[in-house]
């Protein structure tokens, strides 16, 4: 064979794979430029958790941390150099920091101009109020796999202090409690189990249900990633994990290790007696415990629209399960992602009569790579009629107003689902005695 011919084949091979390459990575940044220009578009935001601030004058721009990204179209390449793009699709996985080959990514609170409230904790999430701690969500760090930590560390220095041998450790006698618990999400489900396994005699309260805040996800929706270990427990090796798999979890924990809990119980105040003991007032009772863990999340009270109409049995704030829905035509209000999963976990269960979604702005830049892309397929498909850009302005038994580009419109409805957010339990804390700081780009 013709050396010359080897090698202009060989040549020609590698000409042609570069310009298919440069071709991928124009079209990559086209998408990432787009969803930075409608993220910028929404105004200055902050984003929800711990997330990445990039040093430009480091940044090499190989890429490396947009490839670790679990979450997809959150940082991307701009110009070369990486960018957060859709702030508020970030749930602070780190991923991107641990990436970096030149360590030009550091994990911050907040932006410049937008601070983030978080209550102050020390290395062991203890906050000014010796033996409070607040973990999980609370404390800016969303994921489970973190909220698990978090729980598992609290309760160590619970259980052992700060490792000084001249540590005083902070323990009940009689009525009053080791430790109580409040919040049986992830966080609370792991300090429970870790203060259990040290012996000590704890007490987990909860508002709701066992399982928190995942309990009212919408079905199917991927909740995590990773292997968790949880005290007592074990490790749970998974790659991902669905919120009804999570739950099964949850309900095996509950059997075979039997928590002390109290369901019903919403915490409301804070108070401290002469001898350090730490009493927990929920409702009528007043519960007494030397150390007191917190973990709250950051649901809150949800956020209203404030229309005409809104106080109607018609509208809800979550979905429990799409069955109430059946045969009813059912709009969604909200562009994050609990609104844009709520919208698909209707489409997917095919039982409602019509599934709308309103948004206030054109793209549904607030929520994550994945959702986007679903959304976007099943508004093509004709299973999600998207509104936007829409307003609701009123609510009847009916009917409900939007205020749109073209002018009002009214829209033939049974039931509304709100989720456009809700008010943070700063307030809460700080009528506690915990002091809340405002982190601007700050770890």
């Amino acid at each position: 064979m013709n050396p010359v011919l080897v090698i202009g084949g060989v040549v020609g091979a590698a000409g042609f794979l570069y310009w298919l390459w440069e071709r991928v990575e124009q079209r990559r940044e086209q998408v990432v430029t787009q969803v930075a220009e409608d993220t910028a578009a929404m105004g200055d935001i902050a984003p929800p958790s711990l997330h990445p601030l990039v040093d430009l004058d480091s940044c090499m721009g190989s890429g490396a941390c947009v490839n670790a990204c679990p979450e997809k179209v959150v940082i991307g390449l701009v110009g070369g150099q990486a960018k957060l793009v859709n702030p508020l699709g970030c749930v602070g996985h780190g991923e991107c920091e641990a990436a970096c080959p030149v360590s030009a990514i550091r994990l911050v609170y907040g932006t410049k101009t937008r601070g983030k409230e978080l209550p102050r904790i020390n290395r062991y999430f203890e906050t000014t109020r010796p033996g409070v701690y607040v973990i999980g969500e609370l404390g800016g760090m969303g994921l489970i796999r973190n909220a698990i930590s978090q729980g598992r560390q609290a309760a160590e220095h619970v259980i052992a202090g700060d490792g000084s041998p001249d540590a005083q450790l902070r323990r009940g006698s009689g009525d009053t409690l080791d430790a109580i618990v409040v919040g049986a999400g992830p966080a609370g489900i792991s300090a429970t189990l870790a203060l259990m396994e040290a012996g000590l005699r704890v007490l987990l309260l909860e508002a709701e249900q066992f399982g928190g805040t995942i309990m009212h996800y919408p079905r199917a929706k991927v909740v995590m990633t990773g292997a968790l270990d949880i005290p007592l427990h074990g490790r749970i090796k998974k790659g991902t994990m669905s919120k009804e798999q999570l739950v099964q979890l949850w309900e095996l924990i509950l059997e075979q290790h039997n928590p002390p809990l109290k369901t019903g119980m919403l915490v409301e105040r804070l108070s401290r007696e002469r001898d350090d003991t730490w009493v927990v007032h929920a409702g009528t009772s007043q519960l007494r415990a030397a150390n007191v863990l917190l973990a709250l999340g950051v649901r809150g009270a949800p956020q209203k629209l404030c229309v005409p109409g809104e106080e109607l049995a018609k509208v809800s704030y979550r979905l429990l399960e799409p069955g109430e829905f059946a045969d009813k035509h059912v709009l969604v209000v909200g562009g994050g992602n609990s609104a844009v999963e709520t919208a698909l976990a209707l489409a997917d269960a095919k039982l409602c009569g019509s599934i709308a979604i309103s948004y206030r702005k054109t793209q549904f830049a607030r929520c994550r790579g994945s959702n986007r892309a679903r959304i976007e397929q099943a508004i093509a498909a004709g299973t999600v009629r998207a509104l936007m850009p829409s307003e609701v302005s009123a609510i009847t038994s009916r009917d409900v107003s939007l205020k749109t580009d073209q002018g009002m419109q009214q829209l033939s409805n049974d039931a509304v689902i709100v989720q456009i957010g809700g008010t943070t339990p700063s307030a809460l804390l700080q009528s506690f005695g915990i002091e809340i700081v405002t982190k601007y780009a700050e770890a």
